[in-house]
């Protein structure tokens, strides 16, 4: 049986995870923390925070994997115009904003994609806690389990 303190803790594992928007790593320290001093206490709490750290671990790749790819399209496109053979002094130095290149398109759709990831990443992990609290298990979308 699920009691609320159950529920509560396995909540605020997923909340926990907001805390990335005051401290760095947040996201990990916080469901870390309350998963490993509760997650012997009750198998909700437990399956409820490997979910949360699954997810967040999930996430971290996907964003290593999408800036891998966008940043060179952005570096190529700036240093296009930019001779470095001949760079004598900062008078000579000009960026010519001409025709869109079509790899700026692609590193801008690649930012979209990164910018819908991350409305969807804080709608998944609502949707999470709001099924933490009502007592049921929730297993995130495109999430690897790293902890099983």
């Amino acid at each position: 049986m699920i009691d609320n303190h159950q529920k509560n803790i396995a909540t605020f594992i997923h909340l926990s995870t907001f805390s990335r928007f005051i401290i760095p790593f947040g996201n990990f320290i916080g469901p870390i923390v309350l998963w490993v001093t509760n997650k012997d206490k009750s198998e909700f709490v437990d399956a409820h925070g490997k979910q949360a750290i699954n997810f967040q671990i999930s996430i971290l790749l996907y964003a290593i994997i999408l800036g891998t790819l966008s940043i060179p399209f952005f570096v190529f496109k700036i240093f296009n115009g930019i001779d470095f053979i001949d760079f004598n002094s900062f008078s000579d130095f000009h960026i010519n904003i001409g025709k869109p290149s079509p790899l700026l398109y692609i590193g801008g759709v690649l930012g979209a994609v990164a910018i819908v990831g991350f409305i969807l990443e804080l709608v998944f992990i609502v949707i999470a806690s709001l099924k933490a609290r009502d007592g049921q298990l929730y297993h995130y979308p495109l999430t690897i389990d790293f902890l099983k």
